[in-house]
């Protein structure tokens, strides 16, 4: 089941039915079921107590993604800073509700195996969103 909460800020304008449909298809494409997946989207502050709290970062992020996948099944809880989605789509000229998809997507594709931090990683992991707004 993949649920959607909000803490702080207003909840986005998602379609939550297809957008779940599009989540199922994007793993799919990765040979993965999707299980117990549960987005919280918040502000600023909120993101930053939870990087602080979890994982010892002391800076804004626009999405911490929680993984607690068994096998091909996808489980994990990804929160999502709803003023650093605006943030970004601003500062590279993107439109809102495409860079809100992107953030949404790339928490499913950390889950899928999909890295971004080592060399060359954060190139396949724009080509994998790409191609997975492309499903949308």
């Amino acid at each position: 089941m993949i649920t959607y909460q909000s803490e702080n800020i207003a909840f986005p304008k998602i379609r939550r039915r297809e957008t779940s449909a599009w989540i199922r298809r994007v793993a799919a494409t990765y040979n993965k079921k999707v299980g117990d997946v549960g987005y919280l989207f918040c502000n600023d502050e909120k993101i930053l107590e939870v990087n602080n709290e979890y994982l010892g970062h002391d800076y804004y992020t626009d999405i911490i993604t929680f993984d607690y996948c068994e096998g091909d099944t996808l489980n994990g809880d990804l929160v999502i800073s709803l003023d650093t989605v605006r943030s970004n789509a601003e500062l590279f000229h993107k439109d809102y509700d495409e860079e809100l998809h992107r953030v949404i997507i790339h928490g499913i594709l950390h889950l899928c195996g999909q890295n971004d931090k080592g060399p060359g990683e954060r190139e396949q992991m724009e080509a994998a969103e790409n191609r997975a707004l492309a499903l949308r």
